[in-house]
């Protein structure tokens, strides 16, 4: 019952701080869905421990905290590839401002020598 409440009190406690920086502005919508989808999901387990139980009988593992631990390391990684690709992104974007800004300058430099 100990680790039920840890559990549902941390799920809570994740929604409350994700659904405050969504509020404040820190945070953009396209993450917070998947944090409060996490937390979500956690506290369904907490609440409701027998559906862990079903869903690793199911799929035929032996314990159910084993199938927590490679969801939770699976999705880890997936949150973690996502942002990867998120900071390649923006890398990319800010490289092509940087030459573009370099090119303007250049343009207005070169004005305003023609103009003296």
């Amino acid at each position: 019952m100990t680790a039920q409440l840890l559990g549902a009190s941390a799920a809570i406690i994740t929604f409350v701080f994700v659904f405050s920086l969504l509020r404040r502005g820190v945070l953009r919508e396209k993450y917070a869905v998947l944090w409060l989808f996490f937390s979500g999901a956690a506290l369904f387990f907490a609440v409701f421990p027998g559906a862990l139980v079903w869903i690793s009988a199911v799929l035929g593992v032996a314990e159910p905290v084993n199938l927590l631990f490679f969801v939770t390391v699976v999705l880890l990684i997936l949150v973690s590839v996502q942002l990867s690709y998120e900071l390649s992104r923006h890398e990319a974007r800010i490289r092509r401002l940087a030459e573009e800004i370099a090119l303007l300058t250049q343009q207005l430099k070169d004005q305003q020598r023609d103009g003296d």
